[in-house]
């Protein structure tokens, strides 16, 4: 599944990212709004991960979600 396909069905998909990273607040969630960017830069502000670290998890989640 491609970013776009995320971002379009956000809603129902936010569910699966809650399993992944559920420190998250829902006002987190509001903000990231289905953004790849934004998740990137909230998984870094909330876990203290490098960039990289946290793009190479999103990529993970991503190639795993179904």
């Amino acid at each position: 599944m491609n970013w776009d396909q995320i971002e379009g069905n956000w809603k129902q998909i936010k569910g699966k990212l809650r399993e992944k990273w559920g420190d998250f607040t829902d006002d987190d969630w509001d903000k990231i709004q289905g953004k790849r960017d934004h998740l990137i830069g909230k998984i870094q502000e909330r876990y203290g991960k490098s960039r990289d670290e946290a793009e190479k998890e999103v990529d993970d989640w991503q190639r795993h979600y179904h």
